[in-house]
């Protein structure tokens, strides 16, 4: 699903994203990316969703070398997965509904599938009596849940998250957290960068951590585990 070969991102400022990282994700996996502030797991993040170019090494995702894939060529590589961001990125004049149908609008989908897919995503993620509010109507959890659809509605085969519980409450966190699990449940590959201790241990799902750019621990079943990244 995802192969990085001794990727190194060296930003034009000299800082260092990350340095020689090999990792395989397989399909079907849940993989959190952990480390303290600049460890480098933003950067892993933007170079998966090709936000930012390699300097050296190369990324695969479904087989595809995106290493040199042009700007051009970045959307049709986001369709195939889904994203989901601490901020939610929900479109603010569009209802739930309509947010969650524009993501499949975008991929040119059939009217009658939009009809059929969308009130079932909403289903699945608790939102069907929300469909007509719009996201200032709702509350952060509700707003997390929508983002949520909308990432799954073209069920990818895989989903990015980038700190989707930072700005919520604990169990509404947990809430959403379930949700990834029954989604992870059902075939999706989800890389999830946090800071959520608590639920990195309370999940035991596979750890990745990184310090300084580098991998410095990976294991199945894992847990947070400070003293391998934090200074």
């Amino acid at each position: 699903m995802i192969r990085i070969n001794n990727a190194t991102k060296i930003y034009d400022n000299g800082a260092r994203g990350i340095q020689d990282v090999t990792l395989n994700i397989e399909k079907g996996e849940f993989a959190f990316i952990v480390g303290s502030s600049g460890s480098g797991k933003s950067t892993l993040i933007k170079l998966l969703l090709k936000e930012v170019d390699l300097t050296e090494g190369e990324i695969f995702i479904n087989d595809e070398n995106i290493t040199y894939f042009s700007r051009k060529d970045t959307p049709f590589l986001r369709r195939k997965m889904g994203v989901v961001f601490q901020d939610f990125r929900l479109l603010p004049n569009k209802t739930v509904y309509e947010n969650v149908a524009f993501a499949m609008q975008i991929t040119d989908a059939a009217n009658r599938e939009i009809r059929r897919n969308v009130p079932m995503v909403l289903s699945m993620v608790g939102l069907q009596k929300k469909s007509k509010a719009y996201p200032n109507q709702l509350s952060g959890g509700e707003q997390q849940r929508c983002a949520l659809a909308r990432a799954i509605v073209n069920n990818p085969p895989l989903l990015i998250c980038d700190e989707p519980t930072g700005n919520l409450d604990p169990d509404t966190a947990w809430d959403i957290m379930n949700l990834l699990n029954e989604i992870n449940d059902r075939g999706t590959t989800i890389v999830m960068a946090t800071h959520a201790w608590d639920i990195v241990d309370g999940m035991k799902k596979r750890v990745i951590a990184l310090k300084n750019g580098f991998v410095v621990r990976d294991v199945e079943r894992g847990g947070y585990s400070d003293e391998f990244y934090n200074d």
